[in-house]
């Protein structure tokens, strides 16, 4: 079955480059440093339309720095603390210097951190870190977005827990950029905090673009951008990989991290499990990919890859009916051996607006799973999996929802 993808190209320039050309942009960015990052708002200046779109995503707000806007927590008193079983309290304090999560034992102030990075845009929930010296530790309490409330933090023991570091894995995935200080490979990491580039911006897919910004900005009247990486003239392998690093579950690194570029070839830097696995065994949180390639719609394709249905460059998080009008692209009637849904012929086009909802439902994560505060089991965050096949549990309850309005319908007349 014929792919199509119906995403546009990630465009960087005006007029796409071709593949020698992008192999030795790849090539030209290995083992650069801090400074050939630019940072995203100085993309502004010739692409504000997809700097503005994106800087709405959740890539872009997965780390940032600690502010009242940024942490979606409450600071109210009644609803700025968490109890453990054993009589330990996290207070969450806004003070003039900054957010602290205070520690309390017998009603007694044991320690205070503070808020310095937010890791996660709140669509599903927020987690917290605190720089000890050139470490990063996450702090104790996550914000848990659908409860809208405090939670412990995901893996934490039910008790106060104070040093689980952040590591360069973490910020590999959490971040765009972050050098580590030299001497510090046999210990816990250790970065240099002037060289982060918070959030997943534009130079994590497009490569460190201080060079590009330098010489488009003294050349105005060069059409082909330079010195920059272009997605759109990827493999589909180097388009899938590049997803992979971060939605690929528990990789383990065979190299540093960071010195993945977009473009690169993830097995060259990753340990890569050639065993297929039981897709029932993946979770639905991390390793979407896994998910994604064990599905018939995958595996009959040569050409679909995340962005067939994403576009990196726009929030289309929720849009149900967006996204399965891009399933629709391939699954009607123009596309020999396409797969037709049944129901059409019953339902009409309203069963059109459904598809990630029967094929893609929602379903509990038992790795993102957090303990709220007076309950004694986990509560679980919820998305969409990425194993596309029929659920027909999730069918049912669609049906019910398009035929109750017609239902009513008939009452009236």
């Amino acid at each position: 079955m014929s792919i199509a993808i119906i995403v546009g190209c990630i465009f960087f320039s005006a007029k796409c480059v071709n593949r020698e050309e992008q192999d030795k942009a790849v090539a030209d960015h290995k083992n650069t440093g801090a400074t050939q990052f630019t940072g995203s708002s100085k993309c502004a200046g010739c692409h504000k339309n997809i700097y503005e779109s994106h800087i709405n995503t959740a890539h872009f707000h997965t780390s940032e720095i600690a502010s009242e806007k940024s942490i979606k927590g409450s600071f109210d008193s009644g609803r700025n603390t968490f109890s453990f079983s054993n009589g330990g309290m996290i207070k969450m304090e806004k003070r003039a210097e900054g957010f602290y999560q205070l520690a309390y034992v017998n009603g007694v102030e044991r320690l205070r951190q503070r808020f310095d990075i937010v890791f996660g845009s709140g669509t599903k929930g927020q987690s917290y870190a605190t720089w000890a010296g050139n470490k990063l530790l996450q702090l104790p309490i996550t914000y848990f977005t659908s409860e809208h409330q405090w939670c412990n933090s995901p893996g934490n023991p039910n008790k106060i827990a104070i040093n689980r570091l952040v590591t360069s894995r973490c910020l590999e995935c959490h971040s765009t950029f972050v050098q580590k200080i030299s001497g510090a490979e046999m210990g816990p990491d250790e970065f240099d905090k002037s060289t982060m580039v918070l959030g997943v911006d534009c130079e994590k897919c497009h490569g460190p673009a201080a060079k590009h910004v330098a010489f488009q900005t003294e050349n105005p009247n060069e059409a082909k951008a330079r010195y920059i990486i272009n997605p759109s003239t990827f493999t589909r392998l180097q388009s899938l990989d590049m997803c992979t690093l971060c939605h690929g579950g528990r990789l383990q690194k065979s190299k540093p991290s960071f010195e993945f570029t977009a473009g690169d070839k993830l097995s060259d830097y990753f340990h890569t499990d050639t065993l297929a696995k039981d897709p029932d065994a993946i979770d639905v949180h991390g390793n979407q990919y896994g998910l994604l390639a064990a599905s018939k719609c995958f595996r009959q394709s040569q050409t679909l890859t995340c962005m067939s249905c994403h576009n990196p460059h726009a929030n289309e998080k929720g849009n149900v009916v967006l996204f399965s009008q891009r399933c629709m692209n391939c699954h009607n009637d123009k596309h020999a051996n396409a797969v037709i849904c049944t129901l059409t012929a019953t339902l009409g086009t309203a069963i059109n607006s459904q598809c990630t909802n029967c094929h893609m439902p929602e379903q509990a994560s038992r790795a993102i799973a957090v303990l709220l505060q007076g309950r004694d089991t986990l509560t679980p965050a919820f998305m969409h999996t990425h194993l596309i096949k029929s659920y027909p549990a999730e069918t049912q309850k669609i049906l019910a929802t398009i035929k109750a309005p017609a239902r009513t319908a008939n009452l009236r007349k």
